[in-house]
C-alpha cells in the first residue's frame, strides 16, 4: 500500500473510531471497513438521498452537518400543512445515518441532505459491509450489536418525540 493510501485508510480509521456503530472492533478490523469506504462531499443544502428512495449506503459524518428529514405530504396527501420537507434530526461529526436500509434493504425511510457549507461523508456500501460481517464473524457480530444499540437508541427518541405529540395538549385558561 503507498504512503497516500496509508494515510487515507488512517484518516478513515480515526473517523470510524468517532462513530458509535464501530465501538470495539480492533484496529484490523476498523482497517478493514476503512479499505471499503469511499468518499464524498457536498455543499450546503445538496440531497445525499432522498425518502422512499432505494438505498444499500451507510453513512458516516467525517465533518459537517446533516439534515435528517420527511416529508409530511407523504403521510398525509393533501392535507393541511407545509408541503416542505420536516427536519426530525441534525447529525454532526462521528454520527451515522443510512443504518435502516442497510439492516432490510427497504426503501429510506428518511431524506438526508448537507447542512453545511461543506459536508465530508464515508460512504460504505451494504454488500461489501456483508461480505466483510460474513467473512469476519466477531466484526460481523460487534458491528450488528452496536448497530441494534444505535437503532433502539434512536427508536427511543422517536418513541419519545410520538408520546409528547400525542399526550401534549395546549391549556386553555
Amino acid at each position: 500500500m503507498a504512503k497516500d493510501e496509508q494515510e487515507v485508510i488512517r484518516d478513515r480509521i480515526n473517523i470510524l473510531r468517532r462513530a458509535d456503530i464501530f465501538y470495539d472492533l480492533t484496529e484490523a478490523q476498523l482497517e478493514m471497513v476503512a479499505s471499503i469506504a469511499s468518499e464524498a462531499e457536498y455543499g450546503m443544502g445538496e440531497v445525499i438521498f432522498q425518502e422512499n428512495s432505494a438505498g444499500d449506503e451507510l453513512y458516516v459524518i467525517a465533518s459537517g452537518e446533516v439534515e435528517i428529514q420527511v416529508d409530511p405530504s407523504l403521510i398525509k396527501p393533501g392535507g393541511k400543512g407545509s408541503d416542505r420537507p420536516v427536519t426530525i434530526a441534525t447529525l454532526r461529526s462521528g454520527q451515522t445515518f443510512g443504518e435502516v436500509a442497510l439492516v432490510d434493504q427497504g426503501l429510506r425511510t428518511a431524506s438526508a441532505r448537507s447542512a453545511s457549507r461543506q459536508t465530508r461523508l464515508l460512504v460504505i456500501p451494504r454488500s461489501r459491509l456483508i461480505t466483510l460481517c460474513d467473512n469476519y464473524p466477531e466484526l460481523g457480530y460487534r458491528l450488528m450489536r452496536n448497530i441494534a444499540a444505535d437503532l433502539a437508541f434512536k427508536i427511543r427518541g422517536t418513541d419519545l418525540l410520538i408520546r409528547e405529540q400525542l399526550l401534549w395538549r395546549p391549556r386553555y385558561r
